[in-house]
């Protein structure tokens, strides 16, 4: 899963990403340098744990959740487009992940003159609509050409985009981004290839101040009244990124002392994982335990290819087992005893939790 770190200057972004990655990048001053920050997060599930207790392996690999802190966007006011690097970063990522400041600090003014999260994620969807209108009217003008001079059987195709991209225009142009219009399977196939920014899921981080943590579950409600497609989280940034450099031990007592719950880094991965409907399954080979990430509704095949391409081509079966059944019996011997470790095919969708071994044969 590769999330894109997002907003304006002096937002925090780099301060959260230090704190999701326990990275110790610059965030000192504000850089327009295109060059991002790229960091990884090992996923907390604490079914590893119960699985190494059980398995004893040599290894265990957590899942891995890559952020990349991109620079900040460019205002559109200022004719400023997003393209080249900065939208290939944006584009090839699962879903973005907007950080807009809600602390006060007077030594770091804000770039708008005051402090209003509402107004900076409207701002940044604007900029967002902008870069899809721009992409759109690019391609409508190549249509228009092609059009010109095709063929028979091209021509019903040119129509069909034409016709599809003239209705995603006309909704961003009424302020409804992609992830908010209807469209048909065969529509969002169409649309994939394009990567529209709009169209990605969106979780938003509300950078507070140490001081504003018991009104965190407040500001968290205050935003997303205005914006409930968005699911929002507030936390302190600058203490998470201390807390990240200290012991889980001594993590963990400061935190309670702070009545905060769980680490950022738990949170947001949680919330990314619904957003994007991801699930993890685990895999036992060579005394390594590993748990992998896979959309929800993947078949076994899939699952296997994810693990390695030769598993998908040469797929046989699976032999299965659910993490509550596991712990149910002990061991897989003991769930075969009892039928609880299943032989399932190429039709079977694998589910949150399962330990898989994939038979394959190329």
């Amino acid at each position: 899963m590769k999330v894109a770190i997002v907003g304006l200057p002096k937002s925090g972004k780099t301060t959260i990403f230090n704190a999701l990655t326990r990275s110790k990048a610059g965030v000192t001053a504000y850089s327009s340098s295109l060059v991002p920050n790229i960091g990884v997060a090992k996923v907390p599930d604490p079914r590893l744990k119960a699985l190494e207790d059980l398995f004893q392996p040599q290894k265990t690999v957590p899942a891995e959740i890559s952020y990349v802190d991109i620079a900040a966007l460019p205002r559109s006011a200022s004719g400023a487009r997003i393209e080249g690097e900065l939208l290939n970063y944006l584009t090839t990522a699962d879903t973005l992940l907007q950080v807009v400041r809600a602390f006060k600090d007077e030594n770091l003014p804000h770039p708008e003159g005051s402090i209003d999260p509402r107004r900076d994620i409207a701002n940044l969807d604007l900029e967002l609509a902008f870069s899809d209108l721009a992409i759109i009217e690019r391609r409508l003008d190549k249509l228009g050409s092609a059009l010109k001079g095709a063929k028979t059987t091209e021509r019903e195709s040119y129509l069909k985009e034409q016709r599809l991209l003239h209705k995603v225009k006309s909704g961003l142009e009424d302020d409804i981004p992609l992830r908010q219009q209807d469209f048909t399977e065969e529509e969002n196939k169409m649309l994939s290839p394009y990567q529209f920014l709009t169209a990605k899921p969106m979780l938003v981080i509300a950078n507070i101040g140490e001081e504003q943590l018991p009104q965190a579950a407040a500001i968290e409600g205050e935003i997303s009244s205005a914006y409930p497609r968005f699911p929002v989280i507030a936390l302190c940034g600058k203490l998470e990124m201390e807390l990240g450099e200290l012991s889980e031990a001594e993590s963990r007592e400061f935190r309670e002392s702070l009545g905060i719950a769980q680490p950022a880094l738990d949170r947001v991965i949680a919330l990314s994982y619904q957003l994007l409907g991801m699930i993890s399954f685990f895999t036992t080979v060579s005394e390594e335990l590993k748990a992998w990430t896979i959309p929800g509704g993947t078949t076994a095949p899939k699952a296997a290819g994810k693990v390695h391409t030769d598993m998908e081509r040469g797929f046989i079966r699976a032999e299965v087992i659910s993490y509550n059944d596991l712990q149910k019996c002990g061991s897989l011997a003991e769930g075969r005893k009892r039928g609880l470790l299943r032989i399932e095919g190429k039709n079977y969708i694998i589910q949150d939790g399962d330990i898989v071994t994939f038979l394959f044969n190329i």
